[in-house]
């Protein structure tokens, strides 16, 4: 049976990384490619680009929480979820205009694959997967974040263009900026926490 606190923490990771990646450019990349394309070996590609890529964030996560002071850790990514909010606020519409470069010699999936790990490899939601799970538990969050990047890359491929039309991309951003800060503050408030602990 799925504990509360493995729902609690995937759902979290969930909605953080949702809306820190609508609009991105991993998804503009989907909706491109899928206009010239069939539709499963895009999705495919970069359902198997992710998975790896959020393998790779949540094993350094875990493995750094190992060995950094508590305290130390979440000042980190309290710092890192403020400057992510910051930068999600005050950001435009510039990622509309990527422009997608295909790699002609591969097949649609590798193509795919290809164009989101490089694009994502150590992007914000990486990070924030990383930061994510040096406090929590590695699985959900894998779980949590996958879950919401695939199913992001899935409404880019056949319905992001509609919302993007109808929802100004802006406000995405901001609403992922306020989350990243509403996280921050949290991280914040454990660094805190911890250093009393220690001091008392």
């Amino acid at each position: 049976m799925i504990s509360p606190d493995f729902i609690t923490a995937s759902v979290s990771t969930f909605s953080l990384v949702s809306l820190a990646e609508i609009g991105d450019k991993s998804q503009l990349v989907c909706m491109a490619l899928a206009t010239r394309h069939r539709h499963w070996p895009v999705l495919l590609g970069a359902a198997s680009a992710f998975l790896l890529l959020n393998v790779l964030a949540v094993a350094f996560g875990a493995s750094v929480a190992a060995w950094i002071p508590e305290s130390v850790l979440a000042g980190i990514v309290a710092a890192m979820f403020f400057a992510f909010g910051i930068q999600a606020l005050r950001s435009g519409d510039d990622d509309e205009d990527l422009e997608i470069q295909e790699k002609s010699n591969h097949g649609v999936f590798v193509t795919t694959f290809l164009m989101i790990l490089v694009s994502e490899f150590g992007d914000k939601t990486q990070i924030a997967v990383a930061g994510l799970s040096t406090s929590l538990a590695a699985v959900p969050v894998w779980v949590g974040a996958s879950l919401a990047l695939v199913l992001i890359s899935a409404l880019g491929i056949w319905a992001g263009k509609t919302l993007t039309g109808r929802v100004p991309l802006h406000w995405l951003h901001r609403a992922g900026g306020l989350l990243f800060l509403v996280f921050g503050g949290l991280a914040g408030y454990q660094c805190i926490h911890a250093v009393l602990e220690l001091s008392s």
